[in-house]
């Protein structure tokens, strides 16, 4: 495949720096000369976890959902709290939170990237096996109800538009041949 030409930054200035992302504004340069804008949102990355047990049953979560004011059903998961913290770290400690289990074993099956246009999160995608049950830890602004249900039924809900978070869509088709 050729490679494409790149746009070239020439200047960067911080919009806004909150507690889970910064927005900055950029001008970059084509390779023509021409100038442009980008706004581009700087995430510490994520984790997402398909913990799936014995019997094929996968954990979710149903969890309100701010921006879109309505709940969501989605796996596990949660941000990174520093952009160098070591995500499959990450994900025992979110898996932990969110329902209680601890995995024997936790594989890496890649990542995503679910806003290229504007953002830099990564989501780093893990299966998790070997599963034990425990004492869940959410953090302090974190209600949400953990449930399993069959993985085939999971991807019945998806295929009828009932599972719109793209980390467990995108996590779905990854475990197609794995489980």
């Amino acid at each position: 495949m050729e490679k494409l030409p790149h746009e070239k930054m020439i200047s960067s200035e911080r919009i806004f720096k909150g507690r889970v992302l910064t927005l900055r504004r950029d001008i970059a340069v084509f390779p023509n000369g021409h100038e442009t804008v980008r706004e581009v949102v700087e995430h510490n990355g994520a984790v997402a976890i398909a913990a799936v047990d014995e019997n094929r049953r996968i954990y979710l979560v149903r969890q309100f959902r701010y921006p879109f004011d309505e709940e969501f059903i989605e796996l596990p998961a949660g941000k990174l709290d520093t952009p160098d913290e070591v995500p499959l770290e990450a994900a025992h400690r979110e898996l932990r939170e969110e329902t209680g289990l601890t995995a024997d074993s936790m594989v890496q099956l890649g990542y995503i990237c679910p806003s290229i246009a504007v953002s830099t999160e990564k989501i780093h995608l893990f299966l998790a096996r070997g599963l034990r049950s425990g004492q869940t830890d959410p953090d302090e602004d974190e209600y949400l109800s953990v449930f399993t249900l069959p993985l085939s039924e999971l991807y019945e809900m998806a295929k009828r538009g009932e599972i719109r978070d793209a980390k467990t869509l995108a996590i779905l088709t990854l475990l197609l041949d794995r489980v």
